[in-house]
């Protein structure tokens, strides 16, 4: 039987590798997001799956996702919960109440919003259970400076990533989470040029190639739900994350 993935923050970037990964090794995936044009670019490079336009901070709107996709699939196998966002660094401070607010309604209340659904939709599907795969970040271990929104709501996602591990014991249900360090997108084009080091400097740091995630993703996907990897940490292999401060 086909499985079906759903990615959310699929129109660009590690969404987007991931969703391609997904759809080269089986699965039928439906990536989501705000922009159709970039989704259809998405669906066009894995050649099958759909794009549903869906902001997950709105929560009728996720609702409906989920509906929609219970009406065209029957069932929904797996969620990468991979959209979020981040601000211009800087000291807490200087951070605006409404950049803090931004970055926690898509990375914290959007995550929610979507493992919610997706929860809700494994856990009364036939046959019962799904595995939930978070997007989070080495962040939530080692922030950089300026960056107390971000990491924030990383710390948050590993919470919510174990706790989901517990409420779904019963239905079947896994959660894990993949924490990702400088893959190339367009959120690390900064990386090479140069970025705030915790002793202040400005170094470049290395990139890998975003292919990678979605190998481990995938790696992931494909377990049996009697196994789970509960944590795994991708990143380029020289960037200052272990030694980082």
């Amino acid at each position: 039987m086909t499985k079906i993935a759903l990615v959310t923050g699929g129109g660009s970037g590690i969404g987007r590798a991931c969703a391609v990964a997904l759809a080269q090794n089986g699965f039928t995936v439906v990536v989501t997001g705000r922009k159709i044009a970039a989704l259809e670019e998405t669906v066009a490079m894995m050649q099958s799956g759909a794009a549903i336009v869906c902001d997950v901070t709105d929560a009728d709107a996720v609702d409906a996702l989920f509906a929609q996709i219970e009406r065209d699939y029957g069932r929904l196998d797996l969620l990468f919960n991979n959209a979020g966002n981040n601000v211009k660094a800087a000291p807490i401070g200087d951070i605006p109440p409404e950049d803090f607010l931004t970055v926690m309604n898509v990375n914290l209340y959007g995550a929610f919003l979507a493992a919610r659904g997706a929860f809700n939709l494994m856990r009364k599907q036939d046959p019962q259970g799904g595995r939930i795969i978070n997007n989070g970040s080495i962040s939530a271990a080692v922030p950089r400076p300026g960056s107390t929104p971000y990491t924030a709501s990383k710390h948050a996602i590993t919470g919510m990533t174990r706790s989901v591990s517990l409420d779904g014991r019963p239905y079947n249900i896994v959660c894990g989470q993949i924490d990702i360090g400088n893959a190339a997108s367009e959120m690390t084009v900064q990386f090479e040029k140069g970025v705030p080091q915790a002793d202040l400097s400005i170094k470049s740091e290395p990139v890998m190639d975003v292919a990678h995630v979605g190998d481990t993703l995938v790696h992931m996907a494909k377990l049996p739900l009697s196994a789970n990897v509960q944590f795994v940490t991708v990143m380029a292999s020289t960037m200052p994350f272990i030694g980082r401060g």
